[in-house]
């Protein structure tokens, strides 16, 4: 066997064998490039710091650059490629144009997928219409269906008032200022009263809504314990 396929080899054990030692798994894969990513690059930074939790918790974020359907279709490739048995697989993405059926069917593959594997489940963790109406609720209860323009031109009025130019996508300090400057607890609960009153609707027909405070939830758990209050 040549000697770079030695190599590689050699990698993808030592990879099987560091993923085997973490107890919880959690792999998430966004649809957008940046904005998405940075902000869960928030809380995998915090998880890997905490002594209690950072040799037993995996949290891998893959940008697919893609859209519903796509990404959770790019997570299935990652999974079979990767050989992975056990652990979490959430997509994160948006409604924005995409037709409904799309954004819906999402959900439908989900649950296809989880009937087989109780050791790996896949989650929907979508935003109807975007990841800004996640961020917007940090700081107001919404539920204007209004175009994701004016979503963005809330938290850029919001941003201002709080000392920062405007809100910008692709900010890498994103998951701090929410932190820091919004109420994370308040948002969960506010999405949550969402989801509440759309119950029986589909997810295209929640507008607005979320999901993503499933996954926020699930996170906080390994957060530093002073930190985890913000989250319930």
């Amino acid at each position: 066997m040549p000697k770079k396929a030695r190599v590689e080899n050699w990698k993808k054990m030592r990879r099987q064998e560091y993923l085997e030692l973490k107890k919880y798994r959690y792999y998430i894969f966004c649809e957008g490039q940046q904005t998405e990513p940075q902000y869960f690059a928030g809380f995998k930074r915090l998880i890997e710091e905490n002594p209690i939790y950072k040799d037993m918790v995996l949290i891998e974020i893959e940008s697919c650059q893609a859209e519903t359907m796509r990404v959770i279709g790019k997570a299935e490739e990652y999974v079979k490629k990767n050989k992975i048995r056990s652990g979490q697989i959430w997509c994160v993405y948006d409604k924005d144009s995409f037709p409904a059926e799309h954004f819906n069917g999402v959900v439908e593959r989900v649950k296809n997928l989880n009937k087989g594997n109780l050791e790996l489940q896949y989650h929907a963790a979508w935003s109807n219409e975007c990841i800004e109406f996640w961020f917007l609720l940090h700081f107001v209860y919404y539920t204007a269906n209004n175009h994701r323009s004016e979503y963005i031109a809330f938290l850029n009025t919001k941003f201002r008032e709080l000392g920062f130019e405007k809100y910008e996508k692709n900010m890498k300090d994103i998951f701090d200022i929410l932190m820091k400057k919004g109420n994370p607890k308040l948002a969960i609960r506010y999405a949550k009263r969402i989801i509440k009153e759309g119950y029986g609707k589909t997810p295209a027909e929640i507008a607005p809504g979320t999901k993503v405070y499933e996954l926020v939830e699930e996170l906080g758990k390994y957060l530093p314990e002073k930190m985890q209050e913000a989250f319930r």
